[in-house]
């Protein structure tokens, strides 16, 4: 069984990691609402088109993750190397298809759900610089993949406090036109992102190679290609490819319902959603340490321990939320204006950000039995339980964004919706017991 101390030293690397990664989307939000109403907005569309893209890579990281965490918790380290090397062969292929794919059909798909010409222009001129960092975040999501699935999550930690820096400095100079460079607004971000995105894959490639005994874990060459090995892989990460990739669509079409709503509603959801992701950056750290931990686990033959993990998996996430939760409760305006300096937006943002913060009392317990069930390596059955939870997400945003055309608080509720259906699905599910016995 895993300790508090043991579950903290493999989550807090994670969490530091994700919550320095979570301030490129609020460096992106900062600057942007002050360039303009209509940017703002549009970051938040072409913001989550990208990650829909990014997504289905990342799920197959994921899906790798799972695999080096089951050997590594089998003492088979050599075979590491070869799970990492395929990971990248196949990553680099995919990112090449969705940047074509995307130059080629991301107006028409623009134009088909974005009703202003001013968001859809906006949103367009963003996409079109920022998917070209794909290949850098694909081949860095196997270096995250291979770092926590291995339980060696401090190198996150420096790598994106490396990447937040370079954001930061790249994202002032190209967005307000610093140091001689043009003031490129929406597409000055989307330009700093990519190239902060490159800086974090150099980190990663120079501390590998000079701090990680790369000939213990396989990594000291790539693999000679092995479609049987490719095949057994996607095996697994074929679910949780699908599955992010789905999650990430459905965020999308909440968006695109808020952008009928009006400008002002997807302004201020941008906001909300920026700050909601500082408090699910906590979550998702001990949720995927959740996922590694119960891969660890079942590979050494501990399965009696999973449900006793996964008890004080559910202590520490809420001792942790909670404490973040109630900051951003008690001063809604003070990290409002972080965003935007517009009174009436802040205002207006206020009821939608409470409404938001109070849904993480359901969404802990949802992402870490969620997480088990993926860390069990049944990626399939965690697919089809997510798809129960967003189908009636989906249906919930449709009826009060779509039809009853709801105050923008009253559609943020729909994350206690999807929350409350995934946390009692996968709960059932880990109780049961069905994920016992399974090989991958």
């Amino acid at each position: 069984m895993y300790s508090y101390k043991q579950i903290w030293r493999v989550a807090y690397p994670i969490l530091i990691s994700l919550v320095m990664e979570q301030l490129i989307g609020m460096t992106d939000t900062a600057f942007l609402g002050r360039v303009g109403e209509v940017e703002l907005g549009a970051s938040a569309i072409a913001g989550v088109f990208y990650m829909v893209m990014f997504m289905s890579g990342y799920g197959f990281s994921i899906g790798a993750q799972i695999v080096i965490g089951r050997r590594n918790g089998e003492g088979q380290f050599g075979k590491i190397g070869a799970v990492f090397s395929h990971g990248i062969y196949f990553l680099l292929t995919l990112a090449a298809i969705i940047i074509t794919l995307s130059w080629l059909f991301s107006p028409q798909i623009m134009a088909a759900f974005v009703s202003s010409e001013n968001i859809y222009e906006a949103s367009l001129s963003y996409v079109r610089w920022r998917v070209l960092g794909l290949v850098f975040a694909f081949i860095s999501a196997m270096y995250r993949a291979f770092y926590i699935g291995t339980a060696q999550t401090k190198t996150l930690t420096f790598n994106s406090i490396v990447m937040v820096l370079a954001n930061v400095v790249f994202n002032y100079v190209l967005i307000f036109g610093k140091f001689g460079c043009p003031a490129l607004g929406i597409t000055g971000a989307a330009i700093g992102s990519t190239l902060a995105e490159a800086v974090s894959l150099g980190f990663f490639v120079i501390y590998t190679r000079t701090s990680i005994d790369r000939r213990k874990y396989g990594i000291d060459r790539f693999a000679q290609f092995d479609f049987g090995l490719l095949r057994s892989l996607f095996s697994v990460s074929l679910w949780t490819m699908i599955q992010c990739f789905v999650s990430i669509a459905t965020w999308f079409v909440f968006f695109v319902f808020v952008e009928h709503l009006g400008e002002r509603a997807l302004a201020v959801s941008n906001i909300v959603r920026n700050i909601s992701g500082i408090v699910w950056m906590i979550v998702a750290a001990f949720a995927a340490t959740t996922s590694t931990l119960v891969s660890n686990l079942i590979g050494e033959g501990k399965t009696e321990n999973v449900n006793g993990l996964l008890a004080r998996m559910l202590t520490i996430t809420y001792s942790v939320t909670v404490v973040s939760c109630l900051v951003f409760l008690l001063f809604p305006d003070a990290i409002i204006a972080i965003y935007t300096n517009i009174p009436d937006l802040i205002s207006d943002s206020v009821p939608a950000t409470i409404v938001m913060i109070l849904s993480y009392s359901l969404t802990v317990p949802a992402q870490i039995y969620f997480h088990a069930v993926s860390g069990a390596g049944n990626t399939q059955r965690a697919f089809q339980l997510e798809v129960v939870a967003l189908v009636v997400y989906i249906l919930y945003c449709f009826v009060v964004i779509e039809k009853l055309r709801a105050d923008i608080a009253i559609c943020w509720s729909a994350e206690f919706v999807y929350s409350f259906v995934l946390a009692v699905v996968a709960y059932g599910y880990m109780r049961s017991g069905k994920w016992k016995g399974r090989k991958i």
